[in-house]
């Protein structure tokens, strides 16, 4: 079975659009769906925004017997590789927001017990998006620190969720695949405005590739 676990309505309607639901529930106080789409059983909560939200969303959808977990939305761009609108495959995830370098030294987003900062997703080798690496921290805006720390790290894309669902995924030891398309990038004026203009754009691009995306799940 699929879980999907998305932030926002606009979002998870790229695949609810498409979807045969067969069941309704609340689970960790989030909407969950059950159903079927392109042939597959799926479970989908819309957990909210936010790390800790994604994180309860993942234990819903694992909990009801997900073997592989599906995180697709809206992302933002950091650097000139990337693109408004354009899809993208995350290969790694980093908490940027995580430090406890002051106790345990090493790198910003290194969470207790790893030894590096990022975390892996598993890559369908059937996907044929460019990579890339996200950041994602409880942060929405335009600060130059932020944006000069992820970079630093080496993110690409940063959000509020994905890295706090991959956290959970190896936990449970379930493969966690993330999918986001690109609402706004840094430096091309106010975050805020972009998201705004671009969320319908960059959701119908994410909704005319879910077949594509669907299909290269085992």
């Amino acid at each position: 079975m699929i879980g999907a676990v998305i932030a926002l309505d606009a979002e998870a309607d790229a695949l609810l659009d498409q979807m045969q639901t067969e069941n309704i529930y609340t689970a960790y106080g989030k909407p969950v769906y059950v159903g079927k789409a392109f042939g597959k059983d799926v479970v989908l909560t819309v957990c909210g925004v936010g790390k800790v939200n994604a994180a309860a969303g993942a234990c819903a959808v694992i909990a009801k017997g997900a073997d592989v977990v599906l995180n697709f939305g809206v992302a933002g761009g950091l650097n000139e590789q990337t693109e408004l609108a354009e899809v993208y495959l995350i290969e790694k995830a980093v908490q940027y927001d995580f430090d406890i370098t002051q106790l345990e030294g090493g790198e910003v987003g290194t969470l207790d017990g790893e030894a590096e900062n990022f975390l892996p997703l598993h890559v369908p080798r059937a996907l044929d998006f460019a990579r890339r690496a996200l950041g994602t921290g409880d942060r929405f805006n335009d600060s130059p620190e932020d944006h000069a720390l992820l970079l630093r790290l080496g993110a690409h894309i940063r959000d509020m969720e994905g890295a706090a669902i991959a956290q959970v995924c190896k936990y449970a030891g379930v493969p966690c695949v993330s999918v986001k398309a690109i609402s706004d990038v840094y430096g091309n004026g106010s975050t805020t405005e972009q998201y705004e203009k671009n969320l319908a754009k960059a959701s119908l691009n994410l909704k005319a590739h879910m077949g594509e995306i669907f299909s290269a799940l085992d």
